[in-house]
């Protein structure tokens, strides 16, 4: 503890958590639909490269603003661009990280009710079209939706409530290593199936033919969106870190665990995907319909089953923790709370709006604002304005306003090797005038 404020205690802890921050359903179950629609290898390249031309430099910037100011991400801004419009920034963080877990938890208790599923063997239901017909009859059901929501976010605070290294850092140091595990067992096991070959040559064979502009942006939505960028996680985060923690050595380990997780997901999902003649074009109904199906064609199907939706579960946990610390940090610092306080605020304002969410599908249904239930606002809000905005805002100050003295300490960390300086200079150009771009024609497509 450093100034009284809380610190990240090991190497492991500081991986951990940042890595089960951007780890979540983004990597097991968007990316495997959005690599089967948009034709598999080719889109697997651009997904690369984006994550390594936009996604490190953001995560860098969010590095360097956390750790240089140690402060929740409202007030960090105010303290690096006082009295400036940057502050905005912060807001819109904050802002997004509430909206995203309210939906977020709603889809992490689906993962819950489908563990129970997996238990009863789905009551014999095994075919698409009738696990369809059940996941529609348990969406609307009500009372089952709202059940699960709330009891994730009770699994939230038993964390969140025992604070950063107690809290946080040590279930990240239990559950990573876990992920991690059960991913490989899964991924060994899709290798012996009989079609694997043809769902790897899929996922790793690229065909460039396929790659249109629109295979382009979503390769750079997904980047963008599986790293949890702008939304605030890893400024929160690294507000944490002590002097000792390399932000750039720990921006490419924590790109490169995310993108092993998203693609060791699509080893395990294509060579299944195709040995029981599913489309891998299935979209996002490919988890919690498609995939159910082919458990039941597998010996042990109730356990692959079970161990896959507790997979989901775990990327969830980790990422709505980081999402919850954000606002716990802004009550605790802004509004002088203490821990206990904060975190049964942060959990109360998810519980009423997730619920809100989780009857979006029932008895809400009706409940439109422009056009949409609660849930697919928040998920359009968040989505598709506040994440784009905050990161595209976040670039543009690293790149061009924040003084370059302070780049260069916090990511150099008094190192004074040429290859190291030289890569600064490359994560300022990519935050100047590639990453913005980038940013703001997926915040158009996505308005589209």
């Amino acid at each position: 503890m450093e100034n009284g404020r809380a610190q990240f205690s090991t190497k492991l802890g500081v991986v951990a958590v940042t890595v089960g921050s951007a780890v979540g359903l983004g990597n097991i179950w968007r990316f495997p639909f959005e690599a089967g629609i948009h034709g598999g290898g080719a889109f697997l390249l651009l997904n690369l490269f984006f994550v390594f031309v936009i996604g490190v430099p953001v995560i860098c910037a969010e590095f360097i603003i956390g750790r240089h100011t140690g402060s929740n991400v409202r007030t960090a801004f105010r303290k690096v661009a006082p009295g400036k419009a940057w502050g905005v920034v912060g807001f819109i963080g904050l802002l997004a990280s509430i909206l995203i877990i309210s939906f977020y938890s709603v889809v992490a208790g689906w993962t819950m009710e489908y563990i129970y599923q997996s238990f009863t063997g789905f009551s014999g239901v095994h075919s698409v079209e009738g696990l369809h017909d059940r996941f529609d009859a348990f969406a609307a059901s009500n009372w089952r939706p709202a059940m699960w929501t709330v009891l994730f976010l009770l699994c939230n605070y038993v964390i969140l409530v025992r604070g950063v290294e107690k809290g946080i850092e040590k279930m990240s140091n239990i559950l990573m290593p876990l992920l991690f595990l059960i991913l490989i067992i899964f991924a060994v096991h899709s290798l012996t199936l009989p079609a694997a070959s043809e769902g790897l040559e899929f996922l790793f064979n690229p065909d460039f033919s396929k790659i249109t502009p629109r295979v382009v942006l979503g390769a750079m939505g997904q980047a963008f969106f599986s790293l949890s960028l702008g939304l605030g996680c890893l400024i929160t985060y690294s507000s944490y870190f002590t002097r000792k923690t390399g932000l750039m050595k720990t921006a490419f380990l924590t790109a490169g665990l995310d993108t092993l997780v998203a693609v060791l997901a699509g080893v395990i999902i294509f060579p299944a995907v195709f040995s029981f003649g599913q489309e891998p074009a299935a979209g996002p109904k490919l988890v919690f319909e498609v995939l159910p199906s082919v458990f039941a064609n597998l010996p042990g199907s109730m356990f692959w089953s079970a161990a896959f939706f507790v997979l989901l579960f775990l990327a969830s946990l980790t990422s709505t923790i980081s999402m919850s610390e954000i606002q716990i940090a802004y009550f605790m610092e802004e509004r002088n709370m203490r821990r206990s306080g904060a975190t049964n605020l942060s959990v109360l304002i998810a519980m009423v709006l997730g619920v809100g969410c989780a009857l979006s599908f029932g008895c809400l249904g009706n409940l439109k604002i422009g056009g949409m239930t609660l849930f697919n606002l928040f998920d359009y809000v968040s989505s598709n304005i506040l994440l784009p905005v905050g990161g595209f805002l976040l670039s543009l100050f690293v790149g061009w306003s924040l003084k370059r003295s302070i780049i260069v300490k916090e990511l150099l960390n008094g190192s004074d090797s040429r290859w190291q300086r030289r890569l600064v200079g490359g994560i300022v150009f990519c935050l100047r005038f590639i990453a913005p771009v980038c940013i703001l024609a997926v915040f158009v497509y996505g308005l589209l």
